[in-house]
């Protein structure tokens, strides 16, 4: 097939949006489907290799105000006019809800293109963390707008997609994640990385990774991490990553050590010289670095939804609590950070719990929802 790939976010940079459509780029190029790839310019970035297979088509784009890092696409219908007339994709993967993925899904039901949208962030969430909560029904109802003018809506759990059939949403498929791990594996575990953080052997290991962001709860990391120090007085706190709340996050905690972004195999070493993953956040659609932190062999705290709820089972690879309990969060923390052998344990379980989820079959599942699509569309046409 010649499926066209239309994004707001890609590498090089960070966020779980922008990886995850890089691993499905890659890996439908790797079954031997043509990719037409389009996304906004990221001046001053250095772009990221791409596949034999993949064209790129970039478009004009913006900063997202109040998230330095981010862009979003202008809209481009003509530019996407004029591409898909003299090459026209037999179906269509819209990853992001902003101004360009409207330009696409608008050609594409022009065309008579069959389309997926990809449902991966909870804006209707983020705008309360931003000053603006007046606007939460307004935003789900223009993201459900969007979403049902499509052929499908992919959701990466189960649990979402319920939630999203019972408020309206039509055709809303489940699309697994996974995880690469070969990359994220314990084997990365680097006591040159531990040195680096100032950690003895057997010192423990706190670490946090993703963007340093008003929406990621990290009052609980703090909160979290300070009972464990407590009892474990010789714990550290790592946070990885960057973000807009970096620098009131620095100056409010400067017991925290800060590694910065990382990528690739850093990023790698980085996860699995930890002892014990953090991830408070309660706005996320999936949370890949979940999977991320169990693919390399790290016990995880995290609410019970997401990646959690799909992949992580409570005391045996690792605590699942129940959603929005600050406290139990913090008591899941604390049990983990003192009792060595039940976190070496949860972390032994948990690598074994991702080592069959494969990014290959996510794009063969999204080429079997894309080719239904087609037939779909054919057979109403």
């Amino acid at each position: 097939m010649r499926i066209a790939v239309v994004t707001e976010t890609f590498p090089p940079e960070i966020n779980g949006v922008a990886l995850t459509v890089q691993n499905v780029v890659e890996h439908l190029a790797a079954l031997g489907h043509e990719v037409l790839l389009t996304r906004p310019e990221q001046p001053g970035a250095t772009a990221v290799a791409l596949p034999g297979g993949v064209r790129e088509f970039r478009v004009r784009g913006a900063a997202l105000p109040r998230y330095p890092g981010l862009r979003f696409g202008w809209p481009a219908g003509a530019a996407l006019r004029d591409l898909w007339r003299t090459q026209r994709p037999d179906a269509a993967y819209v990853a992001t809800e902003g101004p360009l993925g409207w330009s696409a899904l608008n050609v594409a039901n022009a065309f008579g293109i069959p389309v997926a949208t990809g449902f991966h962030t909870r804006f209707d969430e983020f705008v309360g963390h931003y000053g603006a909560g007046v606007l939460t029904p307004l935003a789900f109802a223009w993201m459900r707008r969007f979403h049902n003018r499509g052929q499908a809506t992919l959701v990466p759990t189960r649990e979402l997609q319920r939630f999203l059939e019972a408020r309206g949403f039509r055709n809303v498929r489940h699309l697994a994640r996974a995880v690469d791990t070969r990359q994220f594996h314990p084997v990365q575990r680097s006591e040159a990385v531990r040195a680096q953080w100032g950690l003895a052997p057997g010192q423990l290991a706190v670490i946090h990774v993703g963007r340093i962001a008003a929406e990621k709860n990290l009052a609980l990391l703090a909160r979290a991490f300070h009972a464990i120090q407590a009892v474990r007085p010789d714990a550290r706190c790592i946070v990885v990553g960057d973000g807009p709340a970096l620098p009131a996050l620095r100056a409010r905690h400067p017991e925290f050590l800060f590694a910065g972004l990382r990528r690739g195999d850093d990023l790698a070493a980085h996860f699995a010289s930890g002892d014990l993953f953090l991830f408070p956040s309660l706005t996320e659609t999936f949370g890949n670095v979940t999977l991320e932190a169990m693919a390399s062999g790290v016990a995880t705290v995290a609410f019970d939804y997401g990646a959690a709820r799909e992949h992580l089972r409570d005391g045996h690879s690792g605590a699942a609590v129940p959603f929005a309990d600050e406290d139990a969060f913090v008591h899941a923390a604390v049990e983990l950070a003192t009792h060595d052998d039940l976190r070496r344990r949860c972390a032994i379980a948990a690598l074994d719990t991702v080592r069959g989820l494969s990014q290959r079959a996510v794009a063969e599942t999204l080429v079997r929802i894309l080719s239904e699509s087609v037939a779909v569309l054919g057979r109403v046409a």
